[in-house]
């Protein structure tokens, strides 16, 4: 496969609050981890980072995202406040810096490798898009998990099942529809 495509999203509950991230590849592979306490933007920033560590000698690696905030800060944001050090454009200190000098570390271990550089895709989340669909059902239910107070990490790669990636995954847990109550059901 010279070409390999995989979702990312982050999830967090009452944000802040406890976390997820997760991304989903075209074949059914995928990795998810929470947080006890995190963000959004964690959770969006940490899917990118291990799809790429996860995918690390893969020659040709397509990130399909719903966040622009984690596509920016890929493209464009991560090496302006490294060369700032460290300090966003208004001199207040950059948010989640360990995390992105995390990323340009595993974007340049890539370049070291002569492999290209990721490509990354904005999709809209929530609207239909199958891999999408499944890295957001997966973040949900690990930032659920950190909800339990269980900070952890799943993947195929450590012995789960792939998920069937061509049909729609089950809905998230922020994606329910509330139940609408009545009399009845409050007896």
């Amino acid at each position: 496969m010279s070409r390999y495509t995989v979702a990312t999203d982050g999830a967090c509950m009452r944000n802040p609050g406890p976390a997820g991230w997760a991304w989903v590849g075209e074949d059914g592979r995928w990795a998810a981890g929470s947080l006890e306490a995190g963000t959004n933007n964690i959770g969006e920033l940490l899917a990118v980072l291990y799809a790429i560590r996860d995918h690390a000698r893969l020659a040709e690696l397509h990130i399909q995202a719903d966040s622009m905030y984690a596509i920016n800060t890929y493209q464009s944001w991560m090496d302006a406040h490294a060369r700032r050090g460290w300090k966003t454009s208004t001199g207040q200190p950059t948010k989640n810096a360990d995390i992105l000098r995390a990323l340009i570390e595993a974007r340049d271990a890539r370049r070291a490798a002569n492999l290209p550089d990721v490509t990354f895709e904005h999709v809209k989340g929530h609207a239909g898009h199958r891999l999408n669909g499944w890295a957001d059902e997966r973040a949900v239910r690990a930032s659920q998990h950190g909800d339990r107070g269980l900070g952890a990490i799943w993947s195929t790669d450590r012995g789960l099942a792939l998920l069937d990636v061509t049909v729609d995954a089950p809905k998230a847990g922020g994606d329910k529809p509330r139940r609408k109550r009545t009399a009845a059901s409050d007896a």
